[in-house]
This record gives structure tokens, sequence and C-alpha cells, in this order.
């Protein structure tokens, strides 16, 4: 009751209070001057089910009265279904509405020490400007967020790594360079998963990157346990688990991660990739795109090798005796200091 006396003092007022009144408080939208007549239609429409009640238990079976109420029945239910689709609609538009407020008015804050996080909005809007040749989520931009995700992946661990055990540890995926596919694919995964929600609320963002993460995780684990026999990760023995390849404490990290990826990563990446001009950014993509295939072939045959020693198994060509060569035990160990296999 309080509501709806509330709505009526405010159409009042709109209909009465002067024009400096009006601007002085926010200003209704068509859209919200509609709900409110659909409010008044819902309370008109209460007062009409009432007459329903009475008739149904006043009067005898009527098939008049059946098929009025059973009408009825059917309207309520499709309007039902299309509030839902409304509300969906409209609550989307005031979560979006106010995260790009609110992103851009932060973005627009003068630091000191480091310069703010451009917003989603002002990267998609250049891009758009420039017609650059990594708009949006397409082929260039993926890779360069995968090539980029790699390098940072590993140097934030081993940082990680100085401050929690006091010295430095590989944290590399390949055999050359410090770069870890994992990372990269996270990276990519999260940008696609999130991309749609970039100019949405933070929450959005952070149950996508809990499951988009963890399931990244759970398929990467699958997989290397399947095709090396090895384990690079173990979470059994922490609460909440799946197969001790996931767990519930980092797929709550994952979500923080989501959040702090699409709203402050993400953008600052982009906004480094719209500073590659189209022709030469293209060659690079394209230059480190063969580079990474070339170590991404070279580290899975010394890691199928290293495996194969393992089990006690000799080279059986010159290319294996090769790798064995290139990449002994010694050096595989350093590179990939937490690998474990599984013992048969």
């Amino acid at each position: 009751m309080k509501t709806v006396e509330k709505k009526k003092r405010k159409r009042q007022f709109l209909q009465n209070g002067t024009d400096q009144e009006k601007t002085e408080i926010s200003m209704p939208t068509e859209l919200e001057k509609a709900s409110c007549v659909l409010w008044d239609e819902t309370q008109n429409s209460k007062k009409r089910l009432n007459e329903y009640y009475i008739r149904m238990v006043d009067e005898e079976d009527s098939e008049e009265l059946d098929q009025a109420v059973e009408n009825e029945i059917h309207s309520l239910k499709r309007t039902t279904a299309n509030l839902i689709r409304t509300y969906r609609q409209t609550a989307e538009m005031e979560d979006e509405l106010s995260a790009r407020f609110r992103d851009v008015k932060k973005s627009r804050k003068k630091k000191k020490l480091i310069p703010p996080t451009p917003a989603n909005a002002v990267i998609d809007r250049a891009e758009q400007k420039l017609h650059h040749f990594a708009s949006g989520i397409n082929l260039y931009k993926l890779l360069l967020v995968c090539f980029t995700g790699s390098f940072v992946g590993v140097l934030i661990e081993l940082v990680w790594c100085v401050i929690r055990w006091g010295h430095i540890e590989s944290r590399s995926g390949l055999v050359y360079g410090p770069f870890n596919l994992l990372y990269g694919a996270g990276a990519v995964v999260l940008t696609v998963t999130l991309y749609r929600f970039r100019n949405r609320g933070s929450w959005v963002s952070f149950l996508g990157g809990m499951i988009a993460g963890s399931a990244l995780e759970y398929i990467c684990s699958w997989g290397q346990e399947t095709l090396l026999g090895s384990r690079s990760w173990d979470y059994s023995d922490m609460a909440f688990n799946l197969n001790g390849r996931i767990c519930l404490l980092y797929a709550v990290f994952w979500g923080f991660l989501g959040v702090f990826w699409i709203k402050n990563i993400y953008p600052r990446m982009a906004a480094l990739i719209l500073k590659l001009p189209n022709r030469a950014g293209k060659i690079i993509t394209w230059a480190l795109t063969a580079f990474f295939v070339v170590n991404i072939v070279v580290t899975g045959l010394s890691l199928y090798r290293w495996s194969a020693r393992v089990q006690g198994k000799t080279p059986a060509n010159a290319v294996e005796s090769f790798i064995d060569q290139r990449f002994p035990d010694q050096r595989m160990e350093r590179i990939f200091a937490n690998m474990v296999f599984d013992e048969k």
C-alpha cells in the first residue's frame, strides 16, 4: 500500500509541481511512466479477479463462468511471461548503463602514479573510429591476448613464488621463453566468455570467471594426464574439490580474476594493441604465431621424450635422439619444476 501511495504522490507532483521543482528530482522516462500505468492496470485487474472469486463460490457450475476464468488464467500466464522478459531486459539495461557510466567516470579521474584504466566503452569507440585490425574479439585480438597472457601469467607467478617461497622457480609451460599457454588459453577463454559482459556490472564477470576458469582448469588437467600421464597440480587435499583438478577456493579466485581481467587488464591490453598500426600489427601477430607454433611442437616432443625416458624407453629415431640431446632431464626439470609423472 505504501508503494502505491508513493507512486500516486509522485504522479500528482509531476502534474502539479513547478518546472524548477521537477528539475530537482529524477525525472521519469517514458518507460517509467508506462510501468506506472501498467501497475495501475494490474491493481484494476486484481479487483476484477475478486468478482470471479465470489462468483465461483456463490454461483452454480456455469459454462460461461468457466470459460471466462480459464481465459483469464491463460491471459495472466502470457502477461507473466511478457513481464518476466521485460524485467530481464530492463534489469540488464539498468545494469549496463550504470556500469558504463561508472567505468567512464572512473577512467577520467587523474592519478599520479598509475594511469586510470580506460573504460571498455572508450576502447570500443576507439576501435570503431580507427577501423582497427584487432577490433572486437577477432582472430588478431585473440592471438595477441593469448601471447600476452602467456607471458604476463608467468611473470605474476614468478613474483608470487618469490614472495611466498623466497626463491625464483620456473613457471614456464613452453621450452623457449617465459611463456605458459595455460595462462594464454585462460586469457582467451576469459576474454571470449566475458567480452559480452565487459560493460556490465562486476558480479556478472565474477560468475562468468568462476565457471569459465574452472572448466578450463579441469580440461587442461584431464588432457595432460590423459596424453602425458602427468599432473602439474593436484587439489585432492583441498575442500570441495572435483577429482583433484579444481576446487572451490580456486574457483573463487577465478571469479575475482574474471572481474580484474575484463575490467582492468583487458582494457589496458586493448589500449596497447590499439597503438599498433594495422599493417605492422598484422605482420607482428603472424610472426608471433609462427614462433608459438614451433615452440608448441618442440615442447610437445620434448615432453613426450621426457615421459618416455622416465618409463625407460630409448629413442626410436634420429629426431628423438636429437630431442634427448637438446632437452635432457636436467633441463626439463628446470623448465617444468612442478611436473609430476604418474607411477605405473
